[in-house]
């Protein structure tokens, strides 16, 4: 498998945590930066890392990094990667943005660029000047920090914070990533006793008992690079049946959640039992 160049987001102070969930999965190449860590790895490290980080945003490949002061410069920068790679022909991709003290300070234009170079260079490998984009989805961002263009596609799709076991939610809710980022620091182990005194809608009892049973907080998921034709459906399939072997729901926890608000309560259980697991929240 070719080596790729992959970046997972999170929010700024918890680039440690991630780097360190990479490089648990077998990945020691990370490199931190503020809000991403950055890592070599496989195609198989796509399905990874999307089914197993727990403090991560996205996983996304990164397609390239040049300086683009001008608009010239961001199209040929961008024209110059190898996007048929992985977008194929009928392939959709959209095209977001980002500008942070750059001189290329106006998104949608730079939005646009991009777009128009992707399309340039598509057309010299598919020898068409039509796409219908009517195949899975390739969602681009160009981000612009300083005089630095960073290119990439997202994996991802709806934020990892996003697993799967949510339906309700409530006033203020605390995202899954930032809890299980909470769970960590605090150094707490599944032979110790865990309280929650005023656990809301449940999410930190929840994300400690997934940490604790080890189970892969992406499994109740799905995302676009499953569609993709550069990623077999072999490797998803192997990534999900190693999450599912991992899991050591025979160990006993004591977890225990409880809060003044009755619907509060009445969301935590309706995600625990979403979530799988067994107990109750007071």
């Amino acid at each position: 498998m070719a080596a790729i160049q992959l970046i997972a987001t999170c929010p700024m102070g918890l680039e440690a945590l991630v780097a360190r969930e990479i490089k648990d999965l077998g990945y020691d190449d990370a490199h931190t930066e503020n809000g991403r860590v950055t890592f070599t790895a496989d195609e198989q490290a796509i399905c990874r890392t999307n089914l197993w980080l727990r403090t991560a945003d996205r996983v996304l490949i990164k397609m390239g990094e040049f300086p683009a002061t001008t608009f010239d410069e961001l199209f040929e920068g961008t024209k110059a990667l190898n996007w048929p790679d992985w977008i194929p022909e009928n392939g959709e991709f959209p095209v977001q943005g980002r500008s942070h003290k750059s001189q290329l300070s106006s998104v949608p234009a730079c939005q646009g660029i991009v777009k128009k170079a992707i399309v340039e260079k598509m057309k010299q490998a598919y020898r068409t000047d039509w796409f219908q984009e009517t195949g899975p989805r390739y969602v681009v961002e160009v981000a612009l920090l300083g005089n630095i263009a960073t290119l990439t596609i997202d994996t991802t799709g709806p934020s990892l914070h996003k697993r799967g076991y949510r339906r309700l939610v409530t006033e203020a809710p605390l995202k899954e990533t930032l809890a299980a980022a909470m769970v960590q620091l605090s150094r707490w182990q599944p032979d110790r006793p865990l309280y929650d005194p005023f656990c809301g809608s449940g999410t930190i009892p929840i994300e400690a008992a997934m940490i604790g049973w080890n189970i892969a907080p992406g499994l109740r998921r799905t995302f676009p690079a499953e569609n993709w034709r550069e990623i077999p459906a072999k490797l998803w399939n192997d990534a999900r049946e190693e999450a599912y072997d991992l899991v050591r729901d025979d160990i006993p926890l004591e977890i225990t959640g409880s809060d003044i608000d009755p619907e509060a309560i009445e969301v935590a259980q309706a995600a625990l039992k979403s979530a799988g697991l067994a107990g109750e929240i007071d």
